[in-house]
């Protein structure tokens, strides 16, 4: 139980690490050129994004300790892990590309690729531990919504 509950929190730090780092990204453009942009009418307010990522990120970090505290000596653990780093570095891209480098087109070939990644990354994970799969679950759904509202923001700019 010891090693489980060190596993599930460095996994968590290693999460919110990653959002921290890639809100860097996100600060240098949300309050000058993210507010010029024409947006959707179901687009959430600014102040939103915050919470819930940061609930989505210890979620996140609990489902890969869980997985983790199986054992990483096992194929079907690494392959799941693997997963999750790959989908866990295109998170970050993802705002690098869309608020870093400004380009909503690109960061919707991000966020398809990120989305494919987290549908991988349940399947494997889900092979290890169904409630880690589980915990994934709001993560596909927000990044399924954050894909439209990409899509709807580079349709309209």
């Amino acid at each position: 139980m010891k090693k489980k509950i060190i596993n599930i929190s460095i996994s968590v730090i290693i999460c919110l690490l990653i959002g921290f780092l890639s809100s860097f990204a996100t600060q240098s453009s949300v309050n000058d050129w993210y507010l010029t942009l024409s947006k959707p009418s179901f687009n959430p307010p600014n102040w939103l994004f915050a919470p819930v990522w940061t609930l989505l990120y210890i979620m996140m970090g609990v489902s890969a300790g869980i997985v983790w505290s199986k054992g990483f000596h096992h194929i079907w653990v690494k392959t799941a892990l693997y997963h999750f780093g790959f989908q866990l570095l295109f998170n970050a891209l993802w705002s690098i590309v869309f608020f870093g480098l400004q380009s909503p087109f690109w960061a919707l070939l991000v966020i398809l690729t990120l989305l494919t990644l987290i549908i991988l990354t349940m399947k494997w994970f889900s092979v290890v531990s169904k409630t880690a799969a589980i915990l994934l679950a709001p993560y596909l759904l927000w990044v399924g919504f954050a894909t439209l509202l990409n899509y709807k923001i580079w349709e309209l700019n």
